[in-house]
Parts: structure tokens; C-alpha cells; sequence
């Protein structure tokens, strides 16, 4: 906790912070610090217990379909149909373990976060310097800082020598910040805040001293826990859908239950007849099969995502992508790479086009292979450097800061040996960068001769340049005005740029003299898109996808990057943080709908953003990588990580982690998300005119005033096989061939849309009508009551036989995703065809289930009726084109 919570500490003076917290650059007392420990509290962020393991089970039931299921199951009991009550109670459990293993590590985030707050810090104590844990910081403790520390509390900075702190996880600012001691205005957003260091950050270079104005919870990293403890994560579309359709299902199944029971009764029927033909009905029209199947789908649909590098956490997650709307992307390390690159040189009044192969134009005869001029720029960027490319001899990586590093490796890409030449050309003295003094400078031996390089602020040097070095390395006369219209259209381009210059005498002091360097040149980087990510999002576009950008970058960077990306066109509009901190609700959503591209966002503001988008009817999906994302990442509709570069903290709020990092993934998850919905369209447009005709059947009976045609037990058979043999074989049917060509499955739709509900009546029908009037028929022809049901129930089995090719496509014939591109379609088929012989032949099955083989000549008509069935639908499915839901009708993305 911090004293005085709401104080904007950057903008006071380092004395006012020390005085205010009754400290000094000294630190405090060992007793102080004790004191203060037992009231504020330990430096580590607040947990909230979450629910125990049972409570965690319980809520697996917690749903109107497994309310059906329980209460079918009960009334079982009730009237003791034992095997009934026993596969109805084994399917819920099932279920609800599936659920409860998926679910079991899905918030872990607020532990996350408190590991990533720094374990060690060295901190002044009595006016000596220590070592603690960092848990046992308390406000007005004064921390030192060194490269490589991880700042382990919110700091006010009162002094920093040539301080960068890396805040791309609580910022997105992708490159490191420059740090010092001058106030920054009240209102200043978080990523302009140079006085400040904050927990959790990275110190990249350089050293400075802080007094602590926040622990735990009231750090910029404890408010984000804050929010991500108070952000609830929400239902995606496909559970939604599934309660709303669950709950219909509830009240139909319940009203014909009890209008046949009411019916019969009046008419004097048996009281306990027509509680069993009630329990036959509903046992009829409940799809016991459907969260099984729901279940396995998803489970597939994990499968298939891993396979292609999306490792999805929560299952309903695997379908939301598919009916996602709005993309919401991080910029750094999201969709750009996250990695500094040196793409354009300006030299002598030209521009060289710089890559990582042969830079352009062709290179002239140089020092490396290149024009002496050129060649000298590059030389100035290797030895006006502090960054390591090659790695030590204990084997560590390339090191420093990531501009530094970029200028390394554009001198390799243009043959310089960076190592060689700093070995030949040692220091001989250098002035540091500082904020306050925007520019590096350092004095270097260069064959036998003191040579002074300076980089920095193109405001900076360009005044203290009286020549240029031209192309051929020859001084010439320099042209100020041509020099900043070259910066600024780089700079336009979303590039950041650096300028080079020489000292003219080899002298060097404390500052660099205002006049006398030689211009070298321009050296203009970026944090370059990925090629995959650019190719992404025009297919999310074409799929009618919205890609939207939120990221902590400048604004002139975030929307040159989204040019390039393809999220943003030209004359498009960027909002930043301070300009959506003062829209209210309304105006905000209408911004978050129109606007593509945000910069300067803070955590807070990003999971507004996604807020608004929801509240505007979008279905919403949020990658990031950062802390800082964590909170929208867990409000989204799914949450989506980077998994190599991401934190821990954004991998445990999100539904779904990419292990490649790469938003290119996104479009293989987009199109199996659609997929997987497709497949259970496909099950549940199997199941339902099966349930449909059994509860109607029943429901015939009772009015018609005749023997149940199927009984409670032969309708569980049918339910239970039928939905593992066939119906779970269209969870392995492959991803229909136009399903990027779309538009995403509006939030608000239906299950089923209204050709495919005409469908399951139709179905239905027809399975009524042949199961019924066979059963009859034959009763006629004086077929036993066992030989006729057994005739009913082969009536059924072989119309979902023949309606399970109508199912493998919803617009097209069964062969459109390949004949035998699904090996489980025929095995099922195979096996559903074996169990049957034995319902219909076996003895011990005649026994369990009351069946018996019917007369031969049956066969022809089951046959007939099951071939019709198919007919009709294949006929219904030409004439309607196979769903509400037209190909080629996907929106235009925004």
C-alpha cells in the first residue's frame, strides 16, 4: 500500500516525494521500516481465494440442459427403471468431470502477477546500502537501480544517469524508456511518465536511485490485478447459445410431457400408465447424447487447433473464434516481431533501403563493399554503442538495448565485422546518454588518431553541424532543411530516426561543443509488422473480421504500423488514451466501432475498449502479451496469448495461448473455430427430429389411446447408441471448404437458424409418420406388441442412418468434404449396423429390451421409408440452399 494513493507523484518534485513520505535520500530507519511494514503491508499483490475443488464440481451441473437430464434421471428412480436412471446419471457425471479437469487451472492469474514482482532489491537502510526481498519494501524506502534489475515497487526517480527502463509489459511501448528526474505534468499518461519506474519493469542500461511511493496492490501492476480480480469472464457464444436452447428444450419437453400426462388421465387412463408414458416422452425428447457430444467436439476441435500451434485452456473457447467479430490486437511482439530493424539509411542526400540480405541500391566500392560515406555512418552506429551482438564466452545472448542492437546488426547486414572494429578502435572516452541531454557521444582511437562519433535526437545534433559527408566520403556543404524533410518523412513512415555526426577535432569534454560536427547521415528503424501477421489480416478481413490495434506505442508509430498491416487505410483516424479518457460510456462505444487503431492506451482504457465493443453487439477476441493486457484479455469473449514472449499473467487470463506468437495463427484458429460450430450444427441437427418423433410418438399414443409404439428403455437404446455411433462420428467431419467465406455467426443467433428448425420438423415428421405407421400397420397384420416395436425402433435407427449423409454437409451433398475423408463416418455406421442385428436377433437383447426379429418382409419397408427420408431432405437442402446463413453474404469488415 502507499500513503497518499491518489498523489500524482510525477508531478512533484523529488524533495516534495521525500518530504511527503517522510523520508530522504538517506532511506529510513531500520524501526521506521518496521513500523511502516506492519501498517501498510507486505510488497506483494492481494489474492482472492477462489472456488474450492467440490464447489468447482458443483458448478459443472449448474445448467438448464443437465437440469433436464437430472430430472429425466430422477423420475427413472422413481418409477425404477434402474438401467434407465444408471446411463442417464452416467452421462451427467461424465460431463461434468470433462468440465471440472478443462476448467481446473483456469485462474491462476493474480499468482502469476505476484511472481512477476522483482524477488531481491538493494535499498538504503540507516544510510547503508542492503539487500532485501523486495516483499519487505514499504513507501518511502529509496531503491537503487542497475542494468538488469527489475524494478520491484512503483519509484519517483531522483536520479538517473543514462537510465532506460524496457515497460513494453506494462505500456506496450516496444522500445525502452529514457529515464530521468523532471516532473511531468499531472495528467501525463503512464507511458510519459520518464520520472517514474515501475514494478515489475526491466532496467536495460544504466543505474539510478527511487524513493518507493507504492507497494503491492496500489503499484501500477496492482491496479491491474485489481481489475483482473474484478473482471468476470464472460459466457462465450457458443454457451450462451447452448442455455438458451437448453432452456427452450426444457419448457417444451416439460409442456407435452405434461399435456399427454393431463390428456390420458381425463380420459381415464391408469394414473400409473400415464406417468410412464409421460417419463417415455420426456426420455424421448431429451438429447441425452448432446453434452457428451458437445463435449467431444470441442475436445476435437482442441486437438486440431494444438496441432496448428493454438493450445486452448478453456473448451468453449475452441468455437468462440469462429463466431469472433473483432479482432483486438497488441502491437509489440503481436503483430510486428518485436525486434528493432534498421530499414532505411539516409546518407549524402540519398536513401538506401536496408534488409536483412543485399541492401539497395547495389553497393559501390567502400571500406566494406559499400560508398565510403555510407560506410562511415555505419561505423558510427557499431562504436557509438553499448549493446553486444555476438554472444560472451559464457554463451549469453545478444544484450543492450534493442535501437542499439538494431544498429549492430545493420552494420553486419552491410559487412561490417562489428566486433573487429570495436577490438581495433578502443574508447577513449564517451558523454552517456541522458534524457536531459539527448544525445551519446564517445572519443575512439581510429588508427593512431582520436576520432569523436555522436548519435542522438536529430534536434540535437543537426544545429551543431556545420558540413555533411557526402556519398563518396568526401566533406561537402550541408543543407539543413533537405535534411529535416528527409526525418520527417521517415519519421511519417512510422520510423524512429537517429542522426550521426563526427566531432571535427577528436576533442572531447563534458558536453559537445554547439558548433563544429560533421553530419554523418540518418539511420531509421522499426519495429517491422510480421509478413504472416499482414496476410492474416487481410483473411479476417475477407472473412469478415475486423482487426482493431490497441496498443501503449506513439500514435504516429501505431498508425504508420497499421497502415502497413492493412487495419488502417489512408485518412484513417488514431484515438489516443487521453482522448478516449474523456468520452463517456456512449461516445466511447461509438469510437471503439468506428476507430481502428488506439495508441497510448493504458490497461484500464483497453479493457473499456473491449467493454464497448461487447456492449455495441461484437463478439470479441483480445490478444496481447503483456501485464498489461491481462485484464481485457480475461474480459474478451476469448482471450488469446502469445505463448513464447508472452507473461505468465496473460497466459493465465486467457482462454487460448498461441505458441507461436504469431497473430497469423489466429487465422487457422478462426477458420477451425468455424469448423468445430459447424460440427455441432451437424450433431444437434442429427439429434433433434430423433428426440422430436420419439417424444411425439409417445405423445400420439396417449391421445390416440393405443400401446406405446417404443418403450422408455427402447427409446434410451436408440438415444445413447445412435449419439455415440453416429452422432459423434460428425465431430471428425474435416472443415467445410467455403467456411472462410462467411460472415461470423451474428452474437445474438439462434442455435439453428429457421431453414434448419424447418428441417428437424421435416425430419421429424417423417420418422413419426414411418415409425408409427409401420408399428400400426404390422399390429395389423397381426405382428406381436414386441415384433412391432422392434419394427419402430429399426425405424428410427435406419432413418438416422440415412439422415446422417444429409448431415455431413449443411449446404452441399455428403461427398463435398471427400467420400472417405472421415474413416469414423463408416466405422460408426458399421457398429450401429452390428449392435442393432444384435437388438433385433440376439436372445439376451430380446430379453432386456422386449424386442424380437420382425417378419422379413418389414425390412423392405424400414428400408423404403429410410431411403425417402434421405430423398427429402437431399431434395429440401437443394431448394433452400442448406441454411439461412448464405455463403458470399459475409460483411465488409470495418
Amino acid at each position: 500500500m502507499a500513503p497518499e494513493r491518489a498523489a500524482a507523484w510525477h508531478a512533484r518534485s523529488p524533495q516534495d516525494v521525500l518530504d511527503a513520505l517522510r523520508s530522504s535520500p538517506h532511506g529510513l530507519t531500520t524501526a521506521d521500516a518496521a513500523e511502516r511494514l506492519r501498517r501498510y503491508g507486505p510488497n506483494r499483490l492481494p489474492g482472492r481465494p477462489g472456488p474450492g475443488p467440490w464447489q468447482r464440481l458443483a458448478q459443472q451441473f449448474h445448467q438448464p440442459l443437465i437440469y433436464i437430464l437430472l430430472a429425466s434421471g430422477a423420475i427413472a428412480l422413481l418409477l425404477g427403471e434402474w438401467a434407465d436412471a444408471g446411463v442417464i446419471f452416467g452421462v451427467v457425471l461424465v460431463n461434468a468431470l470433462i468440465g471440472f479437469v478443462q476448467e481446473g487451472k483456469a485462474a491462476d492469474a493474480l499468482a502469476a502477477l505476484a511472481r512477476s514482482v522483482a524477488s531481491a532489491v538493494t535499498v538504503l537502510r540507516d544510510g547503508r546500502m542492503v539487500a532485501c526481498e523486495a516483499v519487505e519494501l514499504v513507501p518511502g524506502d529509496v531503491v537503487r537501480l542497475g542494468a538488469g534489475d527489475k524494478v520491484p515497487a512503483d519509484l519517483r526517480l531522483f536520479d538517473a544517469r543514462s537510465l532506460q527502463i524496457a515497460e513494453a509489459a506494462l505500456t506496450g511501448e516496444s522500445v525502452a524508456v529514457a529515464k530521468d528526474t523532471a516532473t511531468v505534468p499531472a495528467d501525463g499518461v503512464l507511458a510519459e511518465r520518464a520520472c517514474m519506474a515501475y514494478a515489475g519493469t526491466l532496467v536495460t542500461a544504466g543505474q539510478g536511485c527511487g524513493v518507493v511511493v507504492a507497494t503491492g496492490a496500489d503499484t501500477e501492476v496492482g491496479r491491474i490485478a485489481h481489475l483482473l480480480d474484478v473482471t468476470d469472464a464472460l459466457a462465450t457464444p457458443l454457451t450462451r447459445a447452448m442455455a438458451g436452447f437448453s432452456r427452450v428444450l426444457l419448457w417444451l419437453i416439460l409442456g407435452l410431457a405434461v399435456f399427454g400426462f393431463v390428456v390420458g388421465w381425463m380420459r381415464g387412463e391408469a394414473l400409473a400408465d400415464m406417468l410412464m408414458a409421460a417419463v417415455a416422452l420426456a426420455v424421448g425428447a431429451i438429447p441425452e447424447g448432446l453434452p457428451a457430444a458437445v463435449t467431444v467436439t470441442l475436445a476435437i476441435g482442441v486437438a486440431r487447433m494444438a496441432r496448428r500451434k493454438a493450445i486452448v485452456r478453456r473448451l468453449p473457447a475452441v468455437e468462440t473464434l469462429g463466431s469472433t467479430t473483432v479482432i483486438c490486437s497488441d502491437k509489440t511482439g503481436t503483430l510486428t516481431e518485436n525486434r528493432m530493424t534498421v530499414k532505411v539509411l539516409w546518407q549524402g542526400g540519398r536513401s538506401f533501403e536496408w534488409a536483412e540480405n543485399t541492401p539497395e541500391p547495389s553497393a559501390e566500392p567502400g571500406c566494406a563493399g559499400l560508398p565510403a560515406g555510407l560506410n562511415e555512418l555505419l561505423v558510427a552506429g557499431v562504436l557509438c554503442n553499448d549493446a553486444r551482438l555476438q554472444a560472451d564466452a559464457a554463451g549469453g545472448p545478444a544484450s543492450g538495448d534493442p535501437t542499439e542492437v538494431a544498429l549492430l546488426v545493420a552494420a553486419d547486414v552491410g559487412g561490417l565485422d562489428g566486433a573487429a572494429l570495436r577490438g581495433a578502435c578502443p574508447r577513449l572516452g564517451e558523454i552517456p546518454f541522458d534524457a536531459a541531454r539527448p544525445y551519446m557521444a564517445v572519443k575512439v582511437c581510429v588508427a593512431d588518431h582520436p576520432v569523436v562519433f555522436v548519435k542522438g535526437g536529430l534536434e540535437a545534433l543537426l544545429p551543431r553541424c556545420a558540413a555533411q559527408i557526402g556519398v563518396d566520403g568526401c566533406p561537402e556543404a550541408l543543407d539543413p532543411a533537405a535534411v529535416e524533410v528527409a526525418a520527417t518523412a521517415l519519421a511519417a513512415d512510422g520510423l524512429r530516426v537517429l542522426a550521426f555526426a563526427r566531432g571535427g577535432d577528436g576533442t572531447l569534454g563534458a558536453e559537445l561543443p554547439a558548433q563544429g560536427l560533421v553530419f554523418l547521415g540518418l539511420q531509421a528503424m522499426q519495429d517491422p509488422p510480421r509478413p504472416a501477421a499482414i496476410r492474416a489480416v487481410a483473411a479476417c478481413r475477407a472473412a469478415g473480421v475486423t482487426v482493431k490495434m490497441i496498443t501503449g506505442d506513439h500514435a504516429a508509430t501505431a498508425l504508420a504500423v497499421a497502415r502497413q498491416l492493412g487495419i488502417a487505410a489512408d485518412g484513417d483516424a488514431v484515438l489516443t488514451g487521453r482522448d478516449l479518457a474523456g468520452l463517456d460510456a456512449l461516445a466511447l462505444q461509438a469510437a471503439a466501432m468506428r476507430v481502428n487503431v488506439f495508441a497510448r492506451v493504458e490497461p484500464a482504457q483497453k479493457l473499456r475498449l473491449v467493454q464497448a465493443l461487447q456492449a455495441g453487439g461484437e463478439v470479441v477476441a483480445m490478444t496481447g502479451d503483456g501485464v498489461n493486457d491481462a485484464p481485457a484479455l480475461k474480459a474478451a469473449d476469448i482471450g488469446v496469448a502469445m505463448g513464447a514472449g508472452g507473461t505468465e499473467v496473460a497466459k493465465e487470463a486467457a482462454a487460448m495461448v498461441l505458441t507461436d506468437d504469431n497473430f497469423a495463427t489466429l487465422e487457422a484458429a478462426v477458420e477451425a473455430g468455424r469448423g468445430v460450430f459447424d460440427n455441432l450444427v451437424k450433431f444437434i441437427l442429427w439429434t433433434l427430429p430423433t428426440n422430436f418423433a420419439e417424444g411425439l410418438v409417445i405423445l400420439f399414443a396417449v391421445l390416440a389411446g393405443t400401446t406405446l409404439p417404443i418403450t422408455p428403455l427402447q427409446i434410451l437404446w436408440i438415444n445413447m447408441t445412435t449419439a455415440v455411433l453416429l452422432g459423434m462420428t460428425l465431430a471428425f467431419e474435416p472443415i467445410e471448404p467455403d467456411v472462410m467465406g462467411r460472415p461470423p455467426r451474428p452474437p445474438g443467433a439462434p442455435v439453428l437458424d429457421a431453414v434448419q428448425m424447418r428441417r428437424v420438423v421435416l425430419v421429424g415428421a417423417l420418422l413419426v409418420a414411418a415409425a408409427f405407421g409401420l408399428f400400426l400397420r404390422w399390429r395389423g397384420f397381426g405382428a406381436s406388441l414386441e415384433e412391432a416395436r422392434t419394427i419402430a425402433v429399426n425405424v428410427f435407427v435406419a432413418g438416422e442412418v440415412a439422415y446422417l449423409f444429409n448431415c455431413r454437409s449443411l449446404r452441399g451433398g455428403f461427398w463435398r468434404g471427400g467420400v472417405l475423408a472421415n474413416p469414423w463416418f463408416w466405422l460408426g455406421i458399421g457398429a450401429m449396423v452390428a449392435l442393432q442385428a444384435a437388438f433385433t436377433w440376439w436372445p439376451a437383447m430380446n430379453r432386456l429390451f422386449a424386442s424380437a426379429p420382425p417378419p422379413p418382409a418389414a425390412w423392405l419397408e424400414i428400408g423404403a421409408a429410410a431411403w425417402a427420408l434421405a430423398l427429402a431432405v437431399g431434395l429440401e437442402k437443394r431448394l433452400t440452399g442448406g441454411s439461412a446463413s448464405r455463403p458470399g453474404a459475409a460483411r465488409i469488415a470495418r
